[in-house]
């Protein structure tokens, strides 16, 4: 099975697993699913879906694990799928690439490093993606809750 294949697999079980909750918890939402940047993208869009995200995306954060054990426990492999619900990652990602572009602003302007509010794996990983397409650097630091990155001058710097 090619790469592209597994991928659309993971997105055809991680839809099965979503329609059904849908349909235990009596939700409407259609379910649209992608490949992007290497990983099964699913989108749920609909109205009357903000539950499904919560504060701060906690709950999609936590729906999205469940997704990924539904896929596991049907391919045995750990899957990187990506899981949005109302657009609310495609709308922080835009509000999180323009946090980067402050961040890499301040650093350019001659600050040593600039760190930034914790975040999500997700959040990070959005931030990071800048920074280097800035031809800055990056890392995180901290654990759990208190995860953050750090924007810093280039490497080669």
């Amino acid at each position: 099975m090619t790469d592209a294949a597994k991928l659309e697999a993971e997105g055809d079980i991680a839809a099965d697993f979503l329609e059904e909750l849908l349909d235990i918890a009596d939700l409407d939402g259609d379910i649209d699913m992608d490949v992007e940047n290497d990983r099964a993208s699913v989108s749920v869009v609909g109205g009357g879906l903000d539950h499904l995200v919560g504060r701060g995306g906690e709950v999609l954060e936590a729906l999205q694990e469940l997704t990924r054990l539904a896929v596991y426990r049907e391919t045995g492999e750990r899957s990187r799928l990506m899981l949005d619900v109302g657009g609310f990652r495609a709308q922080r990602r835009v509000a999180l690439e323009s946090v980067a572009a402050g961040a890499i602003d301040r650093v350019r302007s001659g600050e040593a490093r600039v760190a930034l509010d914790p975040m999500s794996p997700f959040e990070r990983k959005v931030v990071h993606d800048a920074v280097a397409a800035a031809g800055l650097s990056s890392e995180s630091e901290g654990a759990d809750r208190s995860r953050h990155v750090v924007v810093l001058p280039a490497a080669d710097a």
